[in-house]
């Protein structure tokens, strides 16, 4: 019998136009929508089977995880000078000053979990459970019909309760290159295959993706954090930003405003008080509610949250790591004949290294 045939198979985005409102501001909202059938995961399909008119196609989860550690080490080796930012002159350098004694502590106390080390990642941790069990005993989390939780390993057992308690699952498929979000719900799947689906292969093998002309109404959102302020709700993400553009695209789609709480699920050690507020930029993206293993903070945030996707801040470098959005931001400068505004060029941080 021949070897199974690999296929690779493309969905290009169509745009359609239709009426849109949001605010006033050219760089938040611009009529357009992006067809919704884009499916990431149809790039990983293999025939089985001997005949030409009895192949099935089945999802090859190696092929998919192995395109995918590939585009993380491609990604390092392009950003491994970046990791030294924090003493270049750099108007962000007190956000890797924090970061950095993050991750330092909790890899030297042993907090850390793998994946290892956490530097540079959105870090695991001793009590990661328990922290999803207190955020899932949120008023917020129990009336919460869609859930958007981060594709993290500290939120896995979020995600968990989330598709094993009947909610719409949503999120995002890793560093947005592969596509946008994907829709999971418990009735996609069975109880053997939940626990997969909480991870990047199952929202792959098992997800629905969607594009930005969804309709869909997220209840609560749910972030991964390296360290977040409990009195002022300000956080630090891993520092590649993806959150904020997350959080952009959603408000961009009308899915989210500003009632919609934002949850993080944090170690004890996580909690900080010196993110400077007044030196946060317009993108960034406060918390609501912080839950650790041992306590649930409700932090009534003063920090403006984001209104849409501001593209005066996104750099050439960023852009060209995410499809979808020089996809978008094609398409709307054609149908508006107006050139978008770009951000300033610059160094992307590191992605995490895995310990051998």
């Amino acid at each position: 019998m021949d070897a199974p045939s690999l296929i690779r198979i493309s969905s290009p985005f169509t745009i359609f136009n239709k009426p849109h409102y949001s605010p006033a501001s050219f760089s938040f909202s611009i009529p357009f929508s992006l067809n919704k059938n884009i499916s990431s995961s149809r790039n990983y399909l293999k025939l089985s089977g001997g005949t030409s008119s009895g192949n099935d196609a089945v999802f090859d989860e190696a092929a998919f995880e192995a395109q995918r550690l590939a585009l993380d080490a491609k990604a390092r080796q392009s950003m491994a000078e970046a990791s030294k930012r924090e003493t270049e002159p750099d108007p962000k350098a007190w956000k890797w000053v924090i970061r950095k004694r993050v991750w330092d502590f909790m890899e030297a106390h042993n907090i850390a979990r793998n994946p290892r080390p956490v530097h540079h990642r959105i870090p695991n941790f001793i009590g990661a459970a328990a922290a999803a069990q207190k955020l899932c005993g949120l008023e917020a989390f129990e009336v919460a019909k869609c859930v958007k939780v981060n594709p993290d390993s500290p939120q896995k057992q979020v995600r968990f309760l989330t598709l094993s308690g009947g909610k719409k699952l949503l999120t995002p498929q890793p560093r947005l290159r592969t596509g946008f979000f994907s829709v999971l719900e418990s009735s996609m799947l069975n109880p053997g295959t939940i626990n997969e689906a909480c991870t990047s292969v199952g929202v792959a093998k098992y997800g629905r993706p969607i594009g930005l002309d969804e309709l869909i109404k997220v209840d609560l959102i749910v972030i991964g954090s390296v360290a977040v302020d409990p009195k002022t709700g300000a956080r630090l993400g891993k520092g590649e930003g993806f959150a904020e553009l997350e959080y952009g695209m959603l408000r961009y789609m009308g899915a989210i405003d500003d009632s919609t709480p934002i949850v993080t699920s944090v170690h004890d050690e996580q909690l900080v008080d010196d993110i400077p507020v007044e030196k946060l930029l317009i993108h960034d993206v406060p918390v609501d509610i912080i839950c650790t293993p041992t306590q649930v903070i409700f932090t009534n945030t003063s920090i403006p949250k984001p209104q849409g996707i501001y593209w005066d801040k996104l750099s050439p470098e960023k852009l060209g790591q995410i499809r979808i959005l020089r996809e978008l931001k094609s398409r709307i400068e054609q149908e508006t004949g107006r050139k978008l505004p770009c951000g300033p060029s610059e160094k992307l941080p590191p992605t995490a290294k895995q310990r051998r």
